[in-house]
C-alpha cells in the first residue's frame, strides 16, 4: 500500500494518491491533472477510481479531464447532483483497490453532499481516514456554504450528528487526512499540520469536545470570515462541468507583442500583473492590477477579479503557463494571452508606465503630525486591525476591494499611506486604488509588522472586536 499526500500551499489543498496493487485512486484532484497522471505512470499503476469529498467552493477539481482521460469513475457520496456523469455511493458502500478497501461515509454537515473515506488495510484494519472539509485539524468544516436551501444553523446541527455518529466512534490511531491546512478559508481556524489522529482531534479540535448539539452550533457559526466571493462560482463549476485545462493554457500563452497587447488593452478587459512586489512597484503599464504569484495569488485574485472578462497577463519570464493554471484552479478561464517580452519589452518601447511610491514606516511615523490631509489606510481583515492599529487608521479590508473601488470613502486632498501586515496586500490594494485614478498614494514597506517597531507610533486597540 502507497499514499501520498500531494499539498498545494497558495491553497492550502490536499489531493491524495492511493496505491495498491497496481490500482490507484486519486481523492480531491486539483484542475491540473498532471502531477496525479505521471505519479501512476512512474509507479506503474492504473488509476481506478477518482474520489470527490464533496462539491469543493474554494478550488476547481480535475475530477471530469482525469475521468475522461483514465476512464475511472467520478464517486460522490450521497446526494451529489451533477451535470456530468457520476457514481453516487451510498453510505457504507466499500470500494476494492487492490488488496485494500476505500469505506464511504457520508458525513454531511459542511455540505449536503460531504462524505470522508475509511481505509481499510489488507489485514481488514482502519487506517486511515480522508476527511475532505468535515475535519480538519484542529477545527471542522464551515457550515455557511450550504449546497442547498439550509441555514448555518441547520447544517452545523446535521455535521454535529456527523461528527457525533461516525467520527467519535472511530479508533483513535487513524490517521486523519483533510483537504485543507493552515490558511484555508474552509474552516475558522486550522491547525498548523496538515494531518493528525483521530485520538489527538478528540484531544485537542474544539468542535469533538463533549458539548451539547446547541453549543456545537454555536461554536462553529460564530464568528466566521466572510466567504471569499469566488467560493460560489467555483462550487458551480464543479456541479456543472468546465472546459479542460489545455484549452485554456493553449489560449492564455499566446504571445502577444507590444502593439498587439495595446489593441486588446482598448477594450474591456482586465490587466493583471503577477511579478514579484518590489519590481511592480518600481514601473508598470497604467491600470495593471497587481497580485504577485510569491502570495496567496489564486484566492486574491478569485477574490478580487470578475470571471466574465478577458484577462491580460504581464508576467515574470518562464512563468506564463504557471500563471494561467493557478488562474484555472479558481476558475478564470478567459486568460487571453501575455506581453511577450514582459513589462521590459513595454518599457523599451517607449509606452507609457506607472508607479507606485513606497516608503519607509518611519517616514510615516514622521509625516502624520505634519499632514493634515494624511489618511493611513490599513488594508488588514477586521480581526487584524482590532488587534493594534495605528490612531485614526482607516479599515479597508482588502477582500472588500474589487476591481472597482468605492472610491466614495475618499477625499480628493487626501494623502493615503496604504499598509498591510507584511507588504503584500498592500500593493495589491494600491494597484486597486490607481486603476480608479487615485494617485496621491504611498505604500508603507514592510507594513504593520514594522509599523509597531516604531517608538512613536501611537497604538490602538479595538477590544470590543476582539470579544
Amino acid at each position: 500500500m502507497y499514499i501520498k499526500q500531494l499539498y498545494t500551499n497558495c491553497l492550502s489543498e490536499a489531493a491524495y494518491y492511493i496505491e495498491s496493487e497496481g490500482e490507484a485512486a486519486i481523492i480531491d484532484p486539483l484542475r491540473d491533472i498532471d502531477e496525479y497522471l505521471a505519479l501512476a505512470k512512474e509507479r506503474n499503476a492504473r488509476i481506478k477510481y477518482i474520489f470527490e469529498s464533496h462539491f469543493h467552493a474554494d478550488f476547481v477539481s480535475g475530477h471530469i479531464d482525469l475521468s475522461k482521460l483514465t476512464g475511472a469513475p467520478i464517486v460522490y457520496g450521497p446526494g451529489a447532483v451533477t451535470n456530468f456523469k457520476i457514481y453516487n455511493a451510498k453510505d457504507g458502500e466499500v470500494f476494492k483497490l487492490g488488496k485494500i478497501s476505500i469505506k464511504v461515509l457520508h458525513t454531511p454537515g459542511h455540505t449536503i453532499e460531504s462524505s470522508c473515506f475509511l481505509l481499510i488495510n489488507e489485514e481488514g484494519k482502519d487506517e486511515a481516514i480522508f476527511t475532505g472539509d468535515t475535519l480538519f485539524v484542529g477545527d471542522v468544516g464551515r457550515p455557511d456554504l450550504s449546497s442547498g436551501n439550509l441555514s448555518s444553523e441547520e447544517l452545523a446541527s446535521i455535521m454535529y450528528d456527523s461528527l457525533q455518529n461516525k467520527i467519535m466512534p472511530l479508533n483513535d490511531d487513524i490517521i486523519v487526512y483533510p483537504a485543507h491546512g493552515p490558511g484555508s478559508s474552509c474552516g475558522k481556524n486550522l491547525g498548523p499540520s496538515t494531518y493528525s489522529t483521530i485520538g489527538e482531534e478528540k484531544k485537542t479540535n474544539y468542535a469533538l469536545q463533549p458539548q451539547s448539539k446547541e453549543e456545537f452550533i454555536k461554536a462553529v457559526t460564530e464568528g466566521l470570515a466572510i466567504a471569499p466571493k469566488y467560493f460560489a462560482v467555483n462550487a458551480k463549476i464543479n456541479m456543472e462541468g468546465y472546459d479542460g485545462i489545455k484549452t485554456i493554457v493553449e489560449k492564455g500563452t499566446q504571445a502577444l507583442s507590444v502593439s498587439d497587447f495595446k489593441k486588446q488593452l482598448s477594450g474591456d478587459v482586465i490587466l493583471l500583473d503577477t511579478r514579484p512586489g518590489t519590481e511592480f512597484t518600481e514601473g508598470f503599464i497604467p491600470g495593471s492590477i497587481f497580485i504577485g504569484l510569491e502570495g496567496r495569488f489564486a484566492e486574491w485574485a478569485g477574490s478580487l477579479l470578475p470571471f466574465d472578462k478577458p484577462i491580460l497577463l504581464v508576467t515574470p519570464e518562464g512563468k506564463e503557463e504557471e500563471t494561467v493554471i493557478r488562474l484555472a484552479r479558481v476558475g478564470f478561464d478567459k486568460m487571453a494571452g501575455y506581453l511577450n517580452g514582459g513589462f521590459t519589452s513595454w518599457k523599451n518601447a517607449g509606452e507609457k508606465i506607472d508607479m507606485i511610491i513606497s516608503v519607509e514606516p518611519d517616514e510615516l511615523i514622521m509625516d502624520i503630525p505634519h499632514d493634515k490631509n494624511l489618511v493611513v489606510v490599513d488594508v488588514r481583515r477586521e480581526t487584524e486591525f482590532a488587534e493594534g492599529h495605528l490612531k485614526d487608521a482607516m479599515n479597508v479590508p482588502l477582500e472588500e476591494m474589487t476591481d472597482v473601488v468605492n472610491l466614495a470613502q475618499f477625499e480628493d486632498n487626501q494623502n493615503l499611506y496604504v499598509h498591510c501586515a507584511g507588504g503584500y496586500r498592500s500593493i495589491i490594494a494600491s494597484s486597486l486604488l490607481k486603476r480608479q485614478g487615485v494617485h496621491n498614494i504611498r505604500n508603507i514597506e514592510g507594513g504593520w509588522s514594522k509599523i509597531k517597531e516604531q517608538e512613536k507610533a501611537e497604538i490602538i486597540k479595538d477590544a470590543s472586536v476582539l470579544n
